[in-house]
């Protein structure tokens, strides 16, 4: 009895096991279920959808089950199936040809290599275009540092395309954008990631929806070399070099309309704020703010002769400097009725020796400027002398 309990037993297991592998060959049991929501949500082209997973190479299996698990749902409702292993195939060639692809940890070819959209853009079937004109430029290139910089310098002439706010939509498609000529900051962002993504370079679109100085949104891509992302543009410096950084460097991370994302195609710890969709949640991200904080933070302290760093701190009550004491608030800096800077201090479940800093010059007067305890504006006097580096301490009551 017992025998035959047992071999009942391993006959159903034998069957749930062939019936999960034969319906999903060669894909990796962690997407199975999500396969089987992708197919539901895509209705009637579920056809499309099952034929890209029945037809695609074996080796590009994987690639197939990451596309389409993540997939967001109006594409699983319109993508064709020619436009999708179009999209694998790409990728997968980019993936054997270029020894910066091929290097890539899968995690991080599957997110952010074989993507085919940043955000919510028009679904342009781009990749082979862009492998054509983009890939004689880095075919000679060493290493990611040195195609990443190629495909920069050289996009503009290439794809035909400058900044210019008479574009038909914000987020205007690469193709929409080749046939106008124009794109703002959003849609040359698409435009920059696609081409990276071309090539094998892993990139993804970052943005905040508002500056802290309430002077509007940007968007810029990041790139993924060695374990690390740096940020560049359309228009570009040096990685990690931009005018924006100062910006970006005083994002409030208390408020999360003035944080900084990166798309992200798999789920996130957040979603992408949009100024033309605000309401919308549907786009993976992941919240970057931090980051670009402590690089401003390091880029302030490269001084020059005549000036010296300032940590400011702001306490709830004097003598007590305990982090349960700590403040976060808006700190203007002021000289004269000049603004020089501003930023916000630390949290209060932040280490304690982070400080909010401001590179000032050396003998001058300024005054600080923060809320008080009521909501009331309070002011400090600050004379800087010769010192290298300086800690104020500002309290609010």
């Amino acid at each position: 009895m017992k025998s035959n309990r047992f071999l009942f037993t391993l006959g159903i297991f034998i069957l749930l096991v062939s019936g999960c592998q034969s319906k999903y060959p060669g894909m990796p049991a962690m997407y199975h279920s999500l396969l089987d929501s992708a197919l539901v949500k895509a209705g009637s082209n579920a056809a499309d959808i099952e034929r890209v997973l029945t037809d695609i190479p074996k080796d590009q299996k994987e690639a197939a089950a990451f596309l389409i698990a993540y997939m967001p749902e109006k594409d699983l409702k319109t993508l064709s199936a020619e436009f999708i292993a179009d999209q694998i195939h790409g990728a997968w060639k980019v993936r054997n040809e270029f020894d910066w692809c091929r290097n890539l940890p899968d995690s991080i070819f599957l997110n952010e290599v074989l993507p085919y959209c940043s955000l919510d853009e028009k679904r342009d079937n781009w990749r082979e275009d862009f492998y054509e004109k983009f890939a004689p430029l880095v075919r000679n290139c060493k290493n990611a540092y040195e195609a990443i910089d190629s495909v920069n310098r050289n996009i503009k002439n290439v794809v035909n395309v400058e900044y210019n706010t008479k574009r038909s939509v914000v987020n205007i498609s690469p193709f929409q954008a080749m046939n106008e000529n124009m794109a703002t900051c959003t849609g040359l962002s698409f435009l920059l990631v696609d081409a990276f993504r071309s090539v094998g370079i892993p990139a993804r679109i970052a943005g905040t929806p508002l500056w802290t100085n309430m002077r509007g949104n940007h968007s810029w891509v990041e790139v993924w070399i060695d374990g690390k992302w740096y940020f560049t543009e359309y228009y570009p410096d040096k990685l990690n070099k931009s005018w924006f950084l100062a910006d970006a460097g005083k994002a409030d991370p208390q408020k999360p309309i003035h944080w900084i994302y990166a798309a992200s195609y798999k789920p996130g710890d957040t979603y992408f704020q949009r100024v033309w969709d605000r309401d919308a949640k549907d786009i993976n991200a992941v919240n970057v703010t931090d980051r670009y904080i402590q690089l401003y933070q390091e880029q302030l302290q490269r001084l020059k002769d005549d000036e010296l760093l300032i940590d400011v701190v702001l306490y709830k009550k004097p003598v007590d400097e305990s982090a349960a004491n700590r403040v976060h608030e808006k700190v203007t800096v002021w000289n004269g009725d000049k603004q020089v800077d501003f930023g916000f201090t630390p949290l209060s479940t932040d280490d304690l020796n982070k400080f909010l800093k401001f590179r000032l010059k050396k003998n001058t007067a300024y005054h600080l400027e923060f809320a008080g305890a009521n909501g009331e504006t309070k002011k400090q006097t600050l004379e800087t002398g010769d010192k290298s580096e300086e800690v104020i301490k500002l309290i609010q009551e």
